[in-house]
C-alpha cells in the first residue's frame, strides 16, 4: 500500500533540518513516528483481509462437504426406502446401511460446526481489518495536520493532531485486540 504522506514526511523533515527550530525538531519527530505506526497499521489491515478471505473460502469448502455428505445421506435413505417398501426382511445389509445414514448425518453435524466455526472467524478478521483500516486513514490524516503545523507553525494544529494521532493508536490497538484474541 502506497503512503501518500511520504512527500510530506519528506518535506517536514527538510524543514526541521535547515531551520534547526526545536518545534519544528518535534512536529518532524513526530509525524515520523505516527507515520511507523500507520505503516503497522496498514500491514496488520492487509494481514487481516486475507485471513478473512482464506476463512471464508475454508468455509465455503466446508459447506460443498456437508452437502455431499447431505447427498449422500439422502441417497441411502432412500434405498433403505425403497428396499422397505419391497418387503426386505431386515437383514446384515440393510442394517449397514442404516448405520451409513446415521453416519452421514452425524458427519454433517460435525461438518455445519466447522464451517460455522470458520464463517464466525472470517467475520472476526474482517471487523479487525475495517478497523485497522480506519486506523490507517486516522494516522495518515494527524501526518498531514502536522505537516500543515510545521508549515504554519501553528502549535495548536500540532497538538490537534497529536490527538487526532491518539485515536488513530487507539483503533490500531482495538484491531490488533480483535485480531489477535
Amino acid at each position: 500500500m502506497e503512503d501518500p504522506t511520504e512527500e510530506v514526511q519528506k518535506h517536514l523533515h527538510e524543514q526541521a533540518h535547515e531551520g534547526h527550530d526545536p518545534s519544528l525538531m518535534r512536529i518532524a519527530l513526530s509525524s515520523a513516528l505516527i507515520a511507523v505506526f500507520a505503516a503497522i497499521a496498514s500491514l496488520l489491515s492487509e494481514h487481516q483481509v486475507n485471513e478473512a478471505l482464506v476463512t471464508q473460502l475454508r468455509a465455503s469448502d466446508q459447506w460443498a462437504y456437508y452437502q455431499a455428505k447431505g447427498i449422500k445421506h439422502n441417497l441411502l435413505e432412500t434405498q433403505v426406502e425403497v428396499l422397505t417398501a419391497l418387503g426386505k426382511t431386515p437383514g446384515k445389509d440393510l442394517d449397514t446401511m442404516k448405520a451409513g445414514v446415521e453416519k452421514y448425518k452425524k458427519d454433517q453435524d460435525e461438518i455445519a460446526k466447522d464451517a460455522t466455526r470458520e464463517q464466525d472467524d472470517s467475520a472476526r478478521a474482517l471487523h479487525a481489518h475495517e478497523t485497522l483500516s480506519y486506523s490507517v486513514t486516522v494516522l495518515q490524516v494527524a501526518i498531514g495536520l502536522s505537516a500543515v503545523a510545521a508549515l504554519t507553525r501553528r502549535r495548536w494544529l500540532w497538538f490537534a493532531s497529536m490527538a487526532i494521532a491518539a485515536v488513530g493508536l487507539g483503533l490500531l490497538g482495538w484491531g490488533a485486540w480483535v485480531a489477535f484474541l
